[in-house]
């Protein structure tokens, strides 16, 4: 039977709740309680615990400082790449519009051809950079998920294979991933100093998927549109919608950026967090009396 609160893991309690939601789950190694990490800034080095290896990446996740740094530049040439297609979809256009007003202009030798030849190029560079960055941001997601896990077990909706699963299924990924990114960000928050629970605002989550959703619907909106294209016009127009999605895409990994950095920073301040000591109980006089 599955958990009645997480819906993913085995219940083993009778009241129908896993190890993880129950509060049952085993004890880290070497007696400690969290994962220690210092509250350095990504652009230093990050001390304790994750830095040095503390957990066993099989019962705790490491952290995702090193692979964020990795994710965020490999983004950054996705970037470029897309200033490269951009530039050269919108050169390739200008040709198309001058043979849509000009029939006796020939786009196939000389300077046209080239200008195909550039494009062509341009986006199987972005392809050769794209690929490896999904991978590896994939990776640093599941991580921060991992993650999660061991700061609010409770919030989170779906298991940490959707982390990595959730990117292949069909129409569905068009969702499931915001579902765990959801879960991920409420389990970073900092509490409050008493140990309860807060909420941040998820500006930066909202921004980031919104954007990829959008680039992804145009993107295939103009791709088809580019594959109708018949008369020069048509091709003409339709190069500008594929130039208005790279444009998009470029927002998408700028965005992308942004939440990497967040989501990182956010864990590396929730892992070193410390509950404040609780009050000492002040005797009343005569009590013993």
């Amino acid at each position: 039977m599955l958990c009645t609160r997480c819906r993913t893991r085995t219940a083993v309690t009778d009241d129908g709740l896993c190890t993880f939601c129950s509060g049952t789950r085993p004890p880290p190694p070497d007696g400690a309680t969290v994962p220690v990490a210092g509250s350095a800034p990504l652009s230093g080095p990050v001390p304790g615990g994750w830095g040095a290896g503390t957990w066993g990446a099989g019962t705790w996740p490491g952290s995702p400082v090193g692979l964020s740094r990795a994710v965020i530049a490999l983004l950054a040439c996705v970037i470029a790449s897309d200033l490269f297609v951009i530039g050269a979809g919108l050169h390739l256009r200008g040709l198309w519009e001058g043979l849509a007003a000009d029939e006796s202009l020939d786009i196939y030798t000389g300077p046209g051809l080239l200008a195909q030849d550039l494009y062509g190029l341009a986006r199987t560079v972005r392809m050769a950079v794209f690929l490896p960055t999904g991978v590896l941001f994939i990776i640093w997601f599941h991580r921060t998920r991992r993650n999660a896990e061991v700061f609010a077990s409770g919030v989170q909706r779906m298991g940490p294979g959707w982390a990595v699963g959730g990117w292949f299924v069909p129409v569905a990924n068009l969702w499931f991933p915001y579902r765990v990114a959801g879960g991920i960000w409420e389990a970073s928050v900092l509490p409050h100093p008493d140990g309860g629970r807060r909420t941040a605002p998820r500006t930066v989550l909202n921004l980031w998927w919104g954007g990829w959703v959008v680039s992804v619907l145009v993107s295939r909106i103009a791709v088809g549109q580019w594959n109708r294209g018949r008369e020069p016009e048509e091709i003409a127009d339709a190069a500008a919608l594929v130039a208005a999605a790279d444009a998009l895409d470029l927002v998408s990994a700028v965005l992308a950026v942004v939440f990497v950095r967040a989501v990182t920073r956010m864990q590396v301040e929730r892992a070193a967090y410390r509950p404040a000591p609780a009050p000492a109980a002040r005797a009343v006089p005569g009590a013993h009396r």
